[in-house]
């Protein structure tokens, strides 16, 4: 009796289980799903600028097809400075999932902008360490639409500004794309004019360059560059073939074959027939280009 009395007893305990709603156990709590980064709203907190274990980097800001990938290899066969592929830093966020998330980083003196900047920071600092040298280079063209975020990230960074024709650069896109949409090009080109006009109006000490000039002058440019990069001119980042500079594929820079060759070539100059859009013929204008 006492057996067939537990039985029972087990057996209703069972069954109000299996009728019952399910018990909201942390493992029965749904995963948020992942949210698009957002600047935070006006008046929320702010956190002030955490160390840095990279203090000065240095930037590339420069449209697509505008001989970034060359500039980086140039500057990756020295000795001291490390310039790998594309990083992409401003695809990398941070996810605060719980409510009480940035009330808890609050007492640690981060935001969320500030948390994605250590990141950012400890991703360069990981692959200066691995390459042994002591200066890096990111050169990713789409920092260029984000370089006020850069500049207050790291504020004693350097900037090198990389121009070329606007006209040479929606020709270099529309050979490169199999089905060109042309008015995207042109739009997508004057994005990367505005922000890059912008960095030089506001970029004081920032450093200027041409492709053309690179490809034409590479000694006279390159040494220009070491100069504001504070390390001393070596020749053989002219002959950047005989060095290793990872694997050339897209979304990493350029993997064309003219880089792959291992000589700087010369850049292919503008359609002197084409006319461009009024905004873009004004900022080569400025810039110094014939039209």
């Amino acid at each position: 009796m006492s057996a067939i009395a537990k039985g029972l007893k087990r057996r209703g305990r069972l069954m109000a289980q299996a009728v019952s709603p399910p018990r909201k156990t942390l493992d029965a709590i749904p995963t948020q799903r992942p949210v698009e980064h957002r600047p935070a709203p006006t008046g929320d907190y702010v956190a002030p600028l955490a160390p840095r274990l990279v203090e000065s980097p240095v930037f590339v800001l420069s449209s697509v097809r505008s001989g970034s990938t060359l500039l980086r290899v140039l500057l990756n066969s020295h000795s001291r400075i490390r310039a790998p592929h594309e990083m992409h830093l401003r695809t990398v966020h941070v996810r605060m999932s719980r409510d009480f998330t940035a009330d808890a980083m609050k007492e640690l003196a981060l935001d969320r902008d500030e948390l994605e900047h250590v990141l950012w920071d400890r991703v360069l600092h990981l692959e200066l360490s691995r390459s042994g040298k002591d200066v890096i280079v990111d050169k990713t063209p789409p920092n260029t639409l984000i370089w006020p975020r850069l500049e207050r990230c790291w504020p004693e960074a350097k900037f090198v500004l990389l121009l070329r024709h606007p006209g040479a650069v929606i020709q270099s896109l529309t050979n490169r794309r199999a089905e060109p949409n042309h008015e995207a090009i042109r739009a997508e080109v004057l994005s990367y004019a505005e922000k890059l006009e912008e960095a030089r109006q506001r970029l004081t000490g920032a450093h200027v360059i041409t492709y053309e000039d690179l490809t034409a002058e590479p000694e006279r440019v390159t040494r220009g560059l070491c100069e504001y990069i504070g390390v001393p001119w070596e020749s053989g980042m002219l002959d950047y073939g005989k060095q290793h500079h990872g694997t050339f594929k897209p979304k990493l820079g350029d993997w064309s074959r003219e880089i792959k060759s291992g000589r700087i070539q010369a850049a292919r100059q503008a359609d002197p027939t084409a006319e461009l859009p009024p905004r873009l013929a004004e900022i080569a204008k400025a810039w110094g280009y014939p039209l």
